[in-house]
């Protein structure tokens, strides 16, 4: 498995990692416990959670709780990325980027995690009650303690980021190592602002949603029936946010340009994400083991300059 730097920081991660939001929740235990075992065997450094996983299923904190028990004395040997933010209660008072939340929200999280230390702590979102120095100023307390090695953000908007890391040089914290936000063939919004942003202070990009959640892994087809159990088949929201005539026609002309190189959709996907020079790895959910193997294989294909100036063509043709 190919290692890659996450933006400036001496962290090394494999260039594809597992998105965790799927443990404890989509599927139970056992199954999680296959996913990570595999994602372990195939290589994979980067496990990638958050606390507020598994509400949707009655369940938050779920995913951190079964990807601690999964890893047992593998922890030493992975870069465990979670994040903070999200509303832990149903009153949605527990939630947010002040310093009273984050430090509860860390011990809860170390406690589920079952381990000493967190490689990557990021907020989940902006939080536009508490002032970006105070969620600063708690994240390098953390660090200093040695709790959190890193701080990330993720859902930021390029302003905000310039904010944190003035804000982080100008009182001496720690500052953001990396940004995790929706990146994909199809979402390319952070292109106009947010990747110049990333690349003049040095942050490496977590992409999620690289598949735009499953579309891009081929196995839709415009006008057939979906998979029973995939994402865009059980989560309206989601259908109607990526299921559109533009991407359908977007992503059949992108299978045409990959079946006359006798490539998949799926690695067009992976190789073109990999091939943006803020990109540090690609985070990709899954459910099953067979999943994990098809989006390690997919990296192999390196895109030339030409296939990317054609793959432009291709999305932006009408």
């Amino acid at each position: 498995m190919q290692q890659r730097s996450l933006g400036n920081s001496g962290v090394r991660i494999s260039v594809v990692g597992l998105g965790c939001n799927a443990l404890g929740g989509r599927i139970d235990f056992e199954s999680s416990c296959r996913l990570v075992h595999k994602a372990l065997d195939l290589g994979i450094t980067l496990f990638d959670t958050a606390d507020g996983y598994g509400y949707r299923y009655g369940n938050r904190g779920g995913s951190e709780s079964c990807l601690g028990r999964a890893l047992g004395d593998q922890r030493k040997n992975i870069v465990l990325a979670t994040k903070f933010g999200l509303p832990l209660d149903d009153a949605g008072t527990s939630k947010g980027a002040s310093r009273r939340h984050i430090m509860l929200a860390v011990e809860a999280s170390l406690k589920r995690l079952k381990t000493d230390w967190i490689d990557l702590y990021q907020i989940h979102r902006p939080d536009p009650l508490t002032p970006i120095e105070e969620t600063l100023r708690a994240l390098d307390d953390l660090i200093r303690q040695g709790k959190v090695l890193y701080a990330g953000c993720s859902n930021f908007a390029a302003w905000q980021v310039v904010e944190a890391q003035w804000t982080a040089r100008y009182s001496g914290f720690n500052a953001f190592i990396s940004c995790q936000n929706e990146y994909s063939l199809l979402v390319r919004d952070i292109e106009r602002d947010l990747l110049p942003v990333m690349e003049t202070y040095g942050l490496g990009l977590l992409p999620y949603f690289p598949l735009a959640a499953g579309l891009l892994t081929g196995k839709y087809k415009r006008n057939s029936p979906a998979p029973a159990d995939a994402r865009l088949t059980s989560i309206q929201r989601l259908a109607d946010m990526y299921l559109t005539d533009e991407n359908w026609s977007i992503t059949e002309r992108l299978e045409k340009f990959c079946a006359e190189r006798n490539h998949t959709l799926l690695e067009l996907a992976f190789g073109w994400l990999l091939a943006q020079p803020t990109v540090s790895s690609v985070i990709a959910g899954a459910t099953k083991p067979e999943q994990l193997e098809l989006n390690v294989r997919a990296v192999n294909w390196t895109l030339t300059a030409d296939d990317r100036v054609e793959i432009n063509k291709l999305i932006n043709q009408t």
